[in-house]
């Protein structure tokens, strides 16, 4: 049973602070309260909590009212606080909801102004005129030890509370939450911000004190290393830093924490490899047409899509009808009648190959004098048409080579795709002439002779294009360069004697580190999630999407079908009465590689051993900690789910959900931290789950030096492990032959 969407309008703010409020509290308190409840339902900002409560010296402090009173009466406070906050959170998740419910209350506000014009008063004092110069209550003061001492006198002295001089300084485009500023108050010292100085500034011409009057507090504090970076970052950022900070922090001086948040940030947050580097700063430089035809789940996106200013823009009516033909040409049963097709695509690939084609068209509706220094075409004259001309693909390729400074195998990629759609027979644009009539000229890229040129002989544009694009394949792969060297993060695992060991001893942090069930429940069921992923993915080898969608029968429950587990594409983790252990079985079809030679048309099936206390874990997740983080949401049947938080409506894990559960764990127990002395293997960076891929291969090579055995390990084949999986250098192959022939001196 859904429970009913919350409702809450300040008629009913006002109807519970007279009920409830009223009894324990003066008239003047519970105006306050009201006040305050109302604004934080018309700014939609949430109160000031601690955990699951609320935090009664924030709000006392805040309002300027006595924190015992208050705390004593918490339990008439607590109630209407938490209805506040459900609702602002229920309106963020259902926005269709809200706009009704906004529409709703215009409508009222519109006859409650008719009842007004006509007579009637709005009931409850009105709300506090801000002065721009407010007189002092006292001319003289005592000096306050600190900042927040300073901003609370200060506003007391004039009468106001923090709230009431929020509202007078702060501005919307300032970007500074109401939670944040009240913050302040608590502070020992100033904020560094550029625009926290300024509101500061405010507040100093506001109350005529001496300009620089907070900062010369904040200064006049010798010794005190209280605030730092760490202060002005967003709440969710500082959570992400404190995890990888020494107990002392605070204590220390100001160069030697600076010098601890530059090495968390660059090894830990972001991973200091040359890729990750060059990847950050490109995801800052957003390009991209947005198609809406594309396969599987799409990434919500909020606000007017067709005004992104980030540099993505929504595909026009053409191309997108354009590329859901593509779609249906490459990802149905059967082809069209009349038409030839050469393989057909899964809804992974599809949905990979939409965001590849967004990427390319999105390069040239960029602006050329912008970050990303696009072509600047004009959307509406994009068409796959475009895609016959060779010069097109050659200034494509150019802009590549500029902005990453050498080729990779993504252009050789993409090459070959536009190969394929040119080719004789089973190329869609090759039969697909009529697209041509789409073409328009483009200033310095297309001339009105080549749109002539193609139109009139399409099948020849379209051989001119093959040949271009298998030329340009030839080329680029003598030059091409590996940026991601996918051994870097685990380089000091694969350098191990022991690979597989060394890996190991991550899960062995876990384990040592585990939180007190009782006093941490959720922390503890985390830290339990964290370690079946590592052990799971250590004794599998299997791919993210065959781990991540793995689906729970529980002891007892009737295991799911072969033939609906290949239906549905996915594996299942289900306890063997026979085997009289965990078995995880995934019909041959569920894998990348499902016409391997490693399956043979038969499904995957392997019973986990019963090591390092692997089973007590599996046990102890399925039967508490795994509905404990579910909470409130749905259940996806998944053996591994995600944390649901109160905006979560999803338990299940989405690719870079769990690309980033993985990652966290590497970040909070497999990277060494010579700060805390936490942490289980030095030189380690964070990286995703496809690396213990790397690590079981490399094992074996080392142990064996066998590449059919090592394919096995991650069901695929010898060859794709010595091209992408293994790292066996010429030292590891000298090292097992010598180990073969040590033994004759051994036995004599």
């Amino acid at each position: 049973m859904k429970s009913r969407r919350s409702s809450l309008s300040s008629h009913l703010i006002e109807a519970y602070c007279e009920k409830r409020l009223l009894p324990v509290f003066s008239s003047q308190v519970v105006e306050v309260l009201r006040r305050h409840l109302v604004d934080l339902l018309e700014r939609k900002e949430y109160p000031a909590y601690r955990g699951s409560r609320l935090d009664v010296r924030a709000l006392a402090e805040g309002l300027g009212l006595d924190s015992r009173h208050l705390m004593a009466e918490r339990s008439n406070l607590q109630p209407i606080f938490d209805a506040v906050t459900r609702s602002i959170t229920e309106n963020a998740l259902r926005p269709e909801a809200h706009e009704r419910d906004s529409q709703l209350r215009e409508q009222v506000h519109q006859t409650t102004s008719e009842r007004h014009s006509s007579g009637h008063k709005r009931r409850g004092k009105p709300p506090r005129p801000v002065v721009e110069f407010p007189d002092p209550l006292e001319p003289t003061w005592s000096e306050p030890s600190n900042f927040g001492a300073a901003l609370r006198l200060h506003s007391k002295r004039h009468g106001e509370s923090i709230y009431h001089l929020f509202n007078a300084v702060v501005r919307t485009e300032d970007g500074v939450k109401r939670s944040t500023f009240v913050g302040w108050g608590r502070r020992t010292t100033a904020p560094r911000s550029p625009i926290s100085l300024e509101i500061l500034r405010r507040i100093e011409r506001r109350y005529r004190l001496q300009e620089g009057y907070f900062s010369r507090v904040s200064e006049a504090i010798t010794g005190s290393p209280a605030s730092c970076e760490l202060d002005e970052m967003t709440p969710a950022e500082r959570r992400r830093f404190v995890w990888h900070l020494p107990d002392d922090f605070r204590r220390r001086s100001r160069a030697e924490q600076a010098e601890i948040l530059s090495w968390v940030r660059n090894v830990i947050i972001s991973g200091s490899t040359e890729y990750r580097r060059y990847q950050a700063a490109a995801m800052r430089q957003r390009y991209a047409v947005r198609f809406n035809c594309a396969l599987g789940p799409q990434r919500k996106h909020s606000g007017t899509r067709s005004s992104d200013p980030s540099g993505v823009v929504d595909a026009p009516k053409r191309l997108n009808e354009e590329m859901a033909e593509i779609l249906r040409f490459k990802t149905s049963t059967f082809a069209a009648f009349g038409q030839q097709r050469n393989g057909v695509w899964g809804s992974e690939t599809a949905s990979q190959k939409v965001e590849h084609f967004g990427l390319w068209f999105g390069a040239f509706t960029a602006a050329s004098e912008g970050e990303v220094q696009g072509y600047g075409i004009d959307p509406g004259v994009l068409t796959f048409a475009m895609m016959v001309f060779p010069q097109v693909w050659d200034w494509y390729l150019h802009w590549r080579e500029r902005r990453r400074g050498f080729y990779t195998r993504w252009e050789i990629d993409l090459l070959s795709v536009a190969a394929a759609l040119c080719r004789e027979e089973t190329g869609w644009l090759r039969q697909t002439p009529r697209i041509a009539s789409s073409l328009q000229a483009i200033e310095g890229l297309i001339s009105e002779q080549d749109i002539a040129d193609a139109q009139s002989d399409w099948a020849s544009a379209c051989d001119r294009m093959f040949k271009h694009a298998r030329r340009r394949i030839k080329e680029i792969e003598r030059v091409a360069k590996i940026h991601r060297d996918p051994f870097e993060p685990i380089m000091p695992v694969l350098e191990a004697p022991s690979p597989v060991g060394e890996y190991r001893k991550i899960t062995e942090e876990i384990l040592r580190r585990m939180p007190d069930e009782r006093r941490h429940p959720r922390a503890t069921a985390e830290a339990v999630r964290s370690f079946l992923l590592l052990r799971i993915g250590l004794h599998t080898g299997l791919r993210q999407k065959n781990l991540r969608e793995l689906l729970l029968c529980r002891p007892g429950d009737l295991p799911t079908s072969e033939r609906k587990l290949e239906d549905t594409k996915r594996g299942e983790l289900r306890w063997s009465t026979r085997e009289r252990g965990w078995e995880i079985l995934i019909p041959s079809v569920a894998f990348k590689n499902a016409n391997s030679s490693f399956f043979g048309s038969k499904p995957f099936r392997l019973i986990l051993p019963d090591l390092g206390r692997l089973y007590e874990l599996i046990d102890a997740w399925v039967d508490r900690h795994r509905s404990r983080l579910i909470g409130p949401a749905a259940d996806p049947g998944t053996f591994f789910v995600k944390t649901a938080k109160i905006t979560s409506t999803n338990a299940a894990y989405s690719q870079n959900t769990f690309f980033e559960a993985w990652r966290t764990a590497i970040q909070r127990y497999g990277i060494y931290n010579p700060w805390t002395g936490r942490g289980a293997i030095k030189g380690l960076l964070p990286h995703g789950p496809h690396n213990v891929r790397d690590v079981l291969a490399t094992h074996i090579l080392k142990q064996t030096g066998s590449y059919e055995q090592a394919s096995y390990a991650i069901q695929d084949t010898p060859d794709m492990v010595a091209k992408h999986y293994g790292r066996f250098l010429p030292q590891d192959k000298a090292e097992i032959a010598a180990r073969i022939l040590n033994r004759v001196w051994d036995a004599a």
